[in-house]
């Protein structure tokens, strides 16, 4: 990543104007570009209740709230998809995810779109965002029956820094276990789709603004703990044991490029897990209609097929 995502104005109304697309995406029905080999659409469903800030806990004085999107149809438990939205890490919230969590609730999953804490002035500094999303999880599992959602059947998908965090749902186990009411829940996500994400944090050649962020994110510099960075980067966490992923990147991407997707999707391959690469013509935001379209697809198809019983 040479160029920092940040929430800058013009990235903010892209995201929007992406958010505005999935919920087009959502009034019409679904179906997967015929072309690819995945498993049969569901019938489109109705939309059921939505449960707007939701309260999955607190961390440092802040409280951490997600909705929740349900199918009408409640005739057995439904699998369920954590968003994570992206914005650099610093800006934007779960309401971006809100077109995408209409469109996958139609296909007969629950949608939980989440926020989780941000950076800034120094305050929240990495793992807080790994701690929360993890923590979203752990809570839906210890409410599952309460929203009728079949807990062993949950992914995630991410958009750029959320990508990051849904990664590392479908590789790591529960960094911070010190709540009792959750401890027996895991924190790991059956099927990861990982949008415009970045994969590994190292410094750029000469250093510069971008270093000095994550410096001071990470809470440390590269030089001196280059651990910290790493453990914080999806590629220094693959194994076969990962949930099987689904790599959506645009070839024209500056914001993050493209060769950090398939750096990640070359050690999934190698280490024997299940992945898919997909590769839009398209950029960081996938302002094209077209694209926009696949990459709703594409994410709908992946979940049926991993989390859906009988897919």
């Amino acid at each position: 990543m040479r160029k920092r995502i940040f929430g800058r104005a013009v990235l903010t109304l892209a995201v929007l104007a992406l958010a505005a697309s999935f919920r087009l995406q959502a009034q019409q029905p679904a179906s997967a570009p015929p072309e690819r080999n995945q498993a049969p659409a569901p019938s489109p469903s109705t939309a059921g209740p939505i449960h707007e800030n939701v309260s999955y806990g607190t961390a440092n004085g802040e409280t951490l709230l997600l909705d929740i999107f349900e199918p009408a149809a409640k005739e057995h438990p439904r699998p369920a998809v954590i968003l994570i939205h992206g914005g650099g890490w610093t800006s934007l919230d779960k309401s971006t995810m809100r077109g995408l969590a209409q469109f996958l609730t139609r296909s007969g999953f629950v949608a939980v779109s989440v926020d989780y804490r941000l950076f800034h002035d120094d305050k929240n500094r990495w793992p807080a965002q790994l701690d929360d999303v993890q923590r979203s999880v752990r809570w839906l599992r210890a409410n599952a029956a309460t929203y009728n959602v079949a807990p062993e059947h949950i992914g995630a998908y991410g958009h750029s820094a959320g990508a990051q965090l849904a990664a590392l749902l479908g590789m790591l186990d529960t960094r911070d276990n010190s709540d009792p009411a959750l401890a027996k829940f895991s924190s790991k996500v059956a099927a990861v789709v990982d949008s415009s994400g970045p994969t590994e944090f190292a410094p750029g050649p000469s250093g510069g603004d971008e270093d000095k962020f994550f410096s001071s994110f990470f809470g440390v510099a590269y030089s001196a703990h280059p651990e910290i960075w790493r453990d914080a980067s999806p590629v220094d966490h693959v194994s076969k044991s990962n949930a099987p992923f689904l790599i959506i990147h645009g070839t024209h991407d500056e914001q993050v490029s493209i060769a950090q997707a398939e750096a990640l999707y070359k050690k999934l391959k190698e280490a024997g897990a299940e992945v898919q690469f997909v590769r839009l013509d398209s950029d960081h935001l996938f302002r094209e209609s077209a694209a926009r379209r696949q990459l709703a697809v594409e994410t709908q198809m992946f979940f049926v097929r991993y989390l859906m019983p009988g897919s």
